[in-house]
């Protein structure tokens, strides 16, 4: 037990910051996979993320909030931030969507580094060390709980239906602008938990951490793991996070491998590496098989 004891330690010491960016980076991707699963095409959570980082850490560092609170407003802020772009932004789909939710990203990326109380450039050092592991595994869960019980409910069969067919959607009565906005709010709201979660285990941010790569890494989290079930978006994250390290050994060539490894997903498998019908058929066929 002693030696258990010791290993565990010793192995917590090393990876403990890489389990904390599994688990916020499984947030990022849920967020997401929930105006996807609207429709939405946006790159504007990392912007989100950003501001929930920035506004928890200033709450942290100048006025001495404690961190529950500071988690709260992490969330609330870029949750109205997306309520107030969301209804001119909404009003566009698809490729025109994703061109202006990306250049607002840019808008706060650079308002962050020009601004004074942010660090500039330079970003923000001394945050606490608040966020623990426990933070993360129950926010995370309740998230999942949250997000399953919203995808059986009424507005999860609505949300289905728009990302069908908006102009069916309409006409059976449903109020898409609405539908829409509250996707777009509520992702905002948990890419911001995420990045106020991250920003209290890292000790620092800076404006670079939440440009144009960060959001298509989002993205391509919950793309690479699939957006047909909730398991696919986290299982993203995880590959996107630990492939990195996995991948250390190789150098030069790590981020060669690591886009080698996501084009041969999108070709041949489009709709992500967690698609359940086609895992139910596979273990048919294997069934059968044995039979």
């Amino acid at each position: 037990m002693e030696w258990l004891t010791a290993n565990f330690g010793d192995f917590w010491s090393t990876y403990s910051t890489l389990v904390f960016s599994v688990g916020v980076h499984a947030m990022l991707a849920l967020s997401i996979w929930l105006t996807l699963s609207c429709g939405l095409l946006s790159l504007a959570n990392a912007a989100f993320m950003g501001i929930g980082a920035y506004v928890s850490a200033l709450l942290t560092l100048n006025l001495g909030w404690s961190f529950p609170a500071v988690l709260l407003a992490g969330g609330v802020a870029p949750a109205a931030v997306a309520l107030i772009i969301g209804a001119p932004v909404l009003r566009l789909s698809g490729v025109y969507l994703a061109m202006a939710t990306l250049a607002f990203g840019e808008v706060v990326r650079i308002t962050v580094l020009n601004l004074e109380i942010t660090g500039g450039p330079e970003g923000l050092n001394g945050i606490p060390l608040s966020t623990e592991g426990w933070h993360i595994a129950l926010l995370l869960a309740l998230t999942i709980y949250g997000l399953a019980r919203l995808r059986r409910s009424k507005v999860g069969r609505a949300f289905e239906a728009i990302k069908e067919d908006e102009v069916a959607a309409r006409l059976m009565g449903i109020n898409v602008d609405r539908y829409k906005l509250l996707a777009f709010t509520l992702g905002g709201f948990i890419a911001g938990v995420a990045g106020a979660l991250n920003a209290h285990f890292t000790f620092f941010i800076s404006p670079r951490e939440y440009g144009f790569e960060n959001a298509v890494d989002i993205l391509t989290m919950a793309v690479l793991g699939g957006v047909s079930d909730l398991i696919g978006p986290m299982l993203g994250a995880a590959i996107l996070t630990l492939l990195p390290e996995l991948l250390r050994s190789l150098h030069d060539f790590r981020s060669l491998v690591n886009g080698a490894v996501l084009v041969l997903v999108v070709l041949f498998l489009p709709k992500g590496i967690w698609e359940p019908r086609r895992i139910r058929a596979w273990f048919q066929r294997m069934i059968g098989g044995r039979a």
